[in-house]
């Protein structure tokens, strides 16, 4: 971030580490781009005065139109409890189940209609087109089994690790119906972070599948839960059954064998449980819903806690309002559920409101980058959302192949990180055909959902721009020393929220220290008090708003790396490769790539008398993988005879950062070891 920097700040930059922030790409204000006509005709939010409605004047009580979406057993008695500082506590005195709220009230007007198309990957296998009746009868049967077989009761933990399968929302919302606290671990992940995970939130139960299918091949995953469940059992939680779904029915297609007591092959057990009917677990508002854990600023993953009726009013407003999702629209979030935007935007936030929602199993280029269209056109597919990533790989892949297919979107979505105005314009040229409106979203994990994004029924869309806060959300830009950067003076600073909304997580689970510290403490005007107006949420971003209110989110400010929308923590990685016995120091810097966004390269010096080879950086790639999941592959592996350094021993990613991203490190005659700065540019360029 170059612009809006105190001088303070300036000065002890050149021993900062790097932030996505300050290598972000900056492009210039773009053009308005209006919406069509026929959309803002049918779209259910057009009126300007929902501003006026969601203004901090009128915080909290507005959000009483969030909750009102949904079904209560009992209504709350307090909007929101802010006795606690900064440990918010929404529609206190509610009762709630969000399995009813999904499932259940939609019978009568909507029994038939399909809640979920699970689409596989191989084009020669059929879709399966799961009503809302059979949605109901198979989360039922498994509620039964998993309060009955499996001894859960409310507030227990249960981890899953499950691939883009019909089986996984159906799952989740077993656990939700009985309150059973769901941890899904994206499928991606290595058994060792399954096992990082299952020992944090305490689960006794895994459930998993034996295999799926991913760019081509039916990958073992079964393999994965004996490595999860072994090293859960290191760090001293046990896990008592792991019940596994088959790809498959009446087919194993793992080659990891069953353990005798412990696996349990579920679609053999459901038999059991044929025709059984579970009344949903009426669960305090504020009772934990999930647990989804993101890497943070340290290595341990942290799980951060969302709430049953905050977070479900939450996505069901967002998906009805910013989304615009009737009842007879065909959405397809092209995301994994194994990630926040999977959870709000495929599964709670859609089925809340009756919505038939897309689950695709493979990857969107398989067997070619038609696949999307081919899907969207046989669905009648007329929502699209979708991350960067996914639209600058279609774009390099297939950029003619839209045109090839008879669908039409009215609305498109891009999440998960910012999108560059010429992909944005391919993107609502091609795949939207000039008709769909495009909504750039702004949000995560720890948020519950959209914080930032035009309103296509209201304002103009502007490529590259998110837009301004939705309704309810009041978005504000400190400098470095706290200091509020002026409204709409294009100069970058700290995103940050001025007050709670209900999508907001509680906590990191059994870390408030972690919690407070993180995202409250920095920005914090008095400890002490208990107004919320002290205690603005900082969300680790940097940003800067254009003088129509939009804001532009220019990346993470601390080393977290956002690759393909996915938040990975440098510390992670490091740790991994740390754990190869030659290595003696690692340093993770995020570079910028044209289809991914950001990638990790990774730096590392070897110990003494070992000489760089090939073999090795293999080795510290293999060991990444292994202990975190494909997805952290390093882009590259660059062994380097010594790291820059401080004069007290500091790694210079800054440095570093400069030379994978083929800039100028600036003035390195700080560092202990200047001379170091050209070997090491050798040998990455």
């Amino acid at each position: 971030m170059s612009e809006g920097k105190s001088p303070r700040h300036a000065a002890e930059q050149e021993s900062a580490d790097v932030s996505e922030a300050e290598i972000a790409v900056h492009w210039p204000e773009e053009d308005y781009v209006l919406p069509a006509g026929q959309f803002i005709a049918q779209a259910y939010l057009t009126n300007p005065g929902v501003f006026e409605r969601f203004s901090l004047d009128r915080f909290p009580e507005c959000f009483k139109e969030f909750a009102d979406l949904l079904d209560w057993y009992k209504y709350w008695e307090t909007t929101v409890d802010t006795s606690a500082p900064p440990f918010w506590r929404w529609f206190v005195g509610g009762r709630i189940n969000a399995c009813h709220n999904c499932v259940d009230r939609h019978l009568a007007a909507y029994r038939n209609k399909t809640a979920i198309h699970f689409v596989p990957e191989p084009e020669h296998e059929a879709v399966h087109h799961l009503t809302y009746q059979e949605l109901f009868v198979r989360v039922n049967e498994l509620a039964a089994l998993l309060r009955e077989f499996c001894d859960l009761k409310a507030g227990d933990r249960v981890t899953l690790h499950m691939p883009m399968v019909a089986e996984l929302p159906i799952t989740m919302l077993a656990c939700a119906r009985i309150g059973v606290i769901h941890s899904q671990v994206f499928s991606g992940f290595s058994g060792t972070a399954c096992a990082e995970r299952i020992a944090d939130s305490e689960s006794r139960l895994l459930i998993t599948m034996d295999a799926y299918h991913r760019s081509g091949e039916l990958l073992d995953h079964k393999e994965k839960a004996d490595i999860a469940v072994a090293e859960a059992a290191s760090a001293g939680q046990q896990v008592e059954k792991v019940l596994i779904w088959q790809r498959y029915p009446g087919k194993y297609s793992s080659a990891a064998r069953l353990v005798k007591g412990r696996d349990v092959i579920l679609n053999d057990v459901l038999a059991g449980f044929r025709g059984r009917r579970v009344e949903p677990e009426p669960m305090p508002a504020e009772a934990p819903l999930f647990l989804m854990y993101t890497s943070g600023t340290t290595g341990r993953p942290k799980g951060c806690q969302h709430s049953t009726g905050g977070y479900l009013s939450y996505v069901a407003w967002t998906s009805k309002y910013i989304q615009d999702i009737h009842p007879e629209d065909v959405y397809w979030c092209m995301a994994d559920i194994g990630w926040i935007t999977g959870h709000s935007y495929i599964v709670y936030g859609p089925l809340a409101l009756a919505a038939s929602s897309v689950v695709y199993e493979g990857v969107p280029t398989w067997p070619d980058a038609g696949r999307p269209w081919r899907i969207a056109e046989s669905l009648g597919v007329n929502i699209f959302h979708t991350s960067p990533t996914a639209i600058r790989a279609l774009r390099r892949n297939g950029p003619d192949e839209p045109a090839k297919y008879n669908y039409h979107f009215k609305h498109m979505t891009t999440v998960g990180e910012p999108i560059e105005p010429e992909v944005w314009k391919w993107y609502h040229r091609e795949v939207g055909k000039g008709e769909a409106v495009i909504v750039d979203t702004w949000w995560q994990t720890e948020n519950g959902g959209f914080l930032c994004s035009t309103l296509p029924g209201i304002h103009p869309m502007k490529p590259g721009s998110t837009g301004p806060g939705i309704p309810g959300i009041h978005p504000v830009i400190f400098d470095e020393e706290g200091k509020e950067i002026p409204a709409g003076s294009g100069k970058a600073g700290n995103i940050c929220i001025r007050n709670p909304w209900p999508g907001i997580f509680q906590t990191v689970w059994k870390d408030p220290d972690r919690y407070v510290r993180q995202y409250y403490a920095r920005y914090c005007k008095n400890p002490d008090s208990k107004d919320w107006r002290d205690w603005p949420y900082m969300a680790g971003d940097g940003a800067m708003q254009a003088a129509d209110g939009y804001f532009r989110i220019l990346g993470r400010i601390d080393d977290v790396i956002n690759v393909s929308g996915h938040r990975l923590g440098t510390k992670e990685i490091e740790s991994a490769a740390l754990l190869v016995s030659e290595v003696a120091e690692a340093a993770v810097v995020p570079v910028a790539d044209e289809v991914k966004g950001k990638v990790p390269d990774l730096y590392v010096s070897l110990k003494p008398g070992l000489l760089p080879s090939t073999k090795i950086a293999n080795k510290v790639s293999a060991a990444v993988v292994s202990q975190i999941g494909a997805i952290a592959r390093p882009h590259r592996v660059v062994i380097v005879p010594d790291m820059p350094k401080t004069r007290s021993g500091k790694i210079m990613r800054r440095v570093l950062a400069a030379i994978s991203n083929r800039q100028e490190p600036g003035d390195v005659s700080t560092l202990a070891n200047p001379e170091v700065v050209e070997r090491i540019r050798a040998l990455a360029t």
